[in-house]
């Protein structure tokens, strides 16, 4: 995750820009998720992170290394 310098909340985006279904295989927003990112307030992207750790801790299982193969 990166943020802007002054920026506050950091963007989710690992550069794996990829839709799986419903949603991206790298940060796992949907696209309007991604849509909405650059004009949401730091509310809204609090929201968004909330449904976003949702999403992966439901599709996937506890224990599994992240996409970039670190730990």
């Amino acid at each position: 995750m990166r943020a802007a310098a002054g920026a506050g909340v950091a963007s989710p985006c690992v550069n794996i820009c990829r839709m799986e279904g419903d949603h991206c295989a790298g940060c796992w927003r949907s696209l309007e998720e991604i849509a909405a990112w650059s004009r949401a307030s730091d509310e809204h992207k609090r929201l968004i992170l909330a449904a976003v750790a949702s999403r992966r801790q439901r599709h996937e299982p506890p224990g599994d290394r992240c996409r970039t193969g670190h730990d």
